[in-house]
């Protein structure tokens, strides 16, 4: 009975054996492609005829397209103004917070310092020394027509006037440095304090000093911006700067209102390309855009008309996990899964922003390919 029960058990497992075989060489039969890693796959010639998979290469096209490029806004450097003042003092007073608006000739701040009195001081005194010098050089210069005195005389005298009038004149520019109107000053309203006045309309984004601070010739009191020229100032990369042209309308949005869209065109081209190998790039408003301050980030799309991309049939982008792919021909029979960034669509064809080397790709039923690949390495 045991003998028998062996010989049941080892014929069981034969058939077993066989048809396993038989099916692992059925499955060998079958023309499947085969998957060598996660993103490179080999089919047979005979598999490429019959799955209608068609190899061609990238082109050239004319495209209408757009450009997505980051920027700020931006005001030109002479509506920027940085306070200071020609002579150091304490700072006495002021009422100016960030943010606060000023017109042109409001008083920002009043210093103090002897060395104001001292100027002042220094200049009348030569005011006065000059009347005296003025009406002694009248009384030589007579003199000398009618030879009722020497010459050498009247040439002292003339010498004296003229270094006078020098000196004069550079204590009234020192004067106006510091905001004192020489004209109006006289030994009656000599004061110790002077005041700084805003340049220009705008508002004060840096207060720099408290009050008694000292302040120091080369110190920047105050910073102010006039926001009447707001421009948009983009980073183009040296590859899209070339698209590039003045005139060319665009369409921009901030980080904290995207959904509004302001527009503007190119006014200038900066031509020099900075060691990160990009460019700046000014563009105007059109129209005047609100509640846009200086230094706000920016996103753009700049309209480029019939600019030169490379792109390719629509057909031969696959799509993977959220993810874009082009199969390029690795060898004869062998494709790559290569990840890539498109453009815009035109005419059946997409441009490909990411670079591409002189290999064929799939045009056509890339996404057979595709299917081959992922059923094969699930298997």
């Amino acid at each position: 009975m045991k003998a028998i029960n062996i010989a049941i058990y080892s014929l069981i497992l034969f058939t077993s054996c066989k048809e396993k075989q038989t099916v692992n060489a059925a499955d060998a039969s079958q023309p499947k492609g085969t998957t060598i890693s996660e993103d490179l796959v080999a089919v047979s010639t005979e598999q490429l005829k019959s799955a209608n998979i068609i190899l061609g290469m990238p082109e050239v096209r004319e495209m209408h397209t757009s450009l997505k490029v980051s920027g700020v806004i931006d005001v030109p450097p002479q509506n920027i103004v940085s306070v200071s003042i020609a002579m150091g003092g304490y700072l006495k007073n002021t009422t100016m917070i960030p943010g606060q608006g000023v017109r042109k000739g409001t008083v920002l701040a009043e210093l103090e310092d002897q060395q104001y009195i001292q100027l002042q001081q220094d200049y009348l005194t030569a005011l006065s020394h000059l009347e005296y010098l003025k009406t002694d050089f009248d009384r030589q210069k007579t003199l000398n027509e009618s030879k009722s005195t020497s010459d050498k005389v009247f040439q002292q005298a003339k010498r004296d006037y003229g270094s006078q009038k020098i000196l004069v004149k550079s204590l009234r520019e020192k004067l106006l440095l510091i905001g004192v109107n020489p004209d109006s000053l006289n030994e009656e309203n000599i004061s110790r304090g002077v005041r700084i006045y805003s340049p220009i309309n705008g508002y004060v984004t840096k207060v720099n000093f408290n009050i008694g601070k000292y302040i120091n010739s080369t110190d920047v009191l105050f910073e102010i911006i006039d926001p009447s020229d707001l421009h948009v100032r983009l980073t183009v990369f040296e590859n899209e700067a070339a698209n590039l042209r003045a005139g060319q309308k665009l369409t921009f949005s901030t980080n904290s209102n995207p959904t509004v869209k302001y527009t503007a065109s190119i006014h200038l081209i900066t031509p020099n390309i900075e060691e990160n190998r990009s460019t700046d790039v000014h563009c105007h408003f059109e129209g005047a855009p609100r509640n846009i301050f200086p230094g706000t980030f920016v996103n753009a799309d700049i309209a480029l008309a019939n600019a030169k991309v490379t792109a390719v049939p629509e057909e031969a982008v696959v799509k993977w996990e959220n993810k874009q792919y082009l199969f390029v021909q690795a060898s004869s029979n062998q494709f790559q899964l290569f990840p890539i960034e498109t453009g815009v669509s035109n005419k059946g064809f997409v441009e490909i922003k990411t670079g591409l080397d002189a290999r064929k790709i799939v045009i056509k039923n890339a996404y057979t390919l595709l299917m081959k690949m992922k059923n094969n390495s699930e298997e």
